[in-house]
């Protein structure tokens, strides 16, 4: 929580330098506003995150088991952490930075250029300096593009808590199912697959690696798109 609230100090000292503004253009407020940006991009990512899981696990022949260690304590424990650090990222990703960036190169540059430091971020966070460069290209466009559309939302919404929703829904359900760390396979354990050969098991690895961010693309135009919906970002 204190490197949230340095980061926090560092953004409206940069926003009140640069352009005379506060925290106010990260869209915190109003709160109600917020709190409903924030639920549509929770609920729309777990959606589709557990379609992709269903997707993974019919072609993969993948089977599951019910952890057995399963408690509540571990469940709220990694929600609670990855809270935290998709809250983090984001406020460096895709707030104050990127609303200065805006300003000064336009927005797709700015986003773009937000979206590569993401990218090569993610060789720091996921441990991969070393790998194969396969493995370094895949994360980084994967990555990188999914930081394209989080930082897109935020432009679009002039608020960084429906990419929130995404980013936290996304890792969170992850560790529900997936061998991660700090927290995994929360609730299920994976006991068998029948991987796919190659080069079917490539092209399933990018479908399952950029399809969800082009479908959380699509479906951030359609929802500005509601007036019901849009009145939340314009009043904000």
């Amino acid at each position: 929580m204190i490197g949230i609230l340095i980061i926090l100090g560092v953004s409206w000292l940069l926003l009140h330098y640069f352009e005379k503004e506060n925290l106010g253009v990260l869209g915190f407020r109003p709160v109600m506003n917020g709190l409903q940006q924030f639920i549509i991009g929770l609920s729309f990512i777990i959606f589709l995150k557990l379609l992709f899981i269903l997707i993974e696990t019919q072609v993969n022949g993948i089977s599951w088991s019910l952890n057995q260690s399963f408690d509540y304590r571990s469940l709220f424990g990694s929600f609670w952490y990855h809270l935290k650090s998709a809250l983090t990222e984001d406020l460096i990703f895709r707030a104050a930075l990127l609303y200065l960036l805006i300003k000064r190169l336009g927005m797709y540059r700015a986003i773009f250029l937000l979206a590569v430091a993401f990218g090569v971020y993610h060789w720091f966070s996921y441990g991969l300096l070393g790998s194969r460069i396969i493995v370094l290209l895949y994360v980084f466009l994967t990555t990188g593009f999914t930081g394209y559309v989080w930082g897109y939302t935020y432009a679009k919404t002039k608020s960084i808590l429906m990419p929130l929703g995404f980013h936290l829904g996304w890792n969170f359900i992850n560790t529900l199912f997936y061998d991660t760390q700090p927290y995994g396979q929360l609730l299920f354990q994976e006991t068998g697959n029948m991987a796919l050969q190659e080069p079917y098991q490539t092209y399933f690895s990018l479908f399952i690696g950029f399809a969800p961010s082009i479908i959380t693309l699509i479906f951030v135009k359609s929802v500005l798109k509601i007036p019901s919906i849009n009145n939340l970002f314009n009043s904000a």
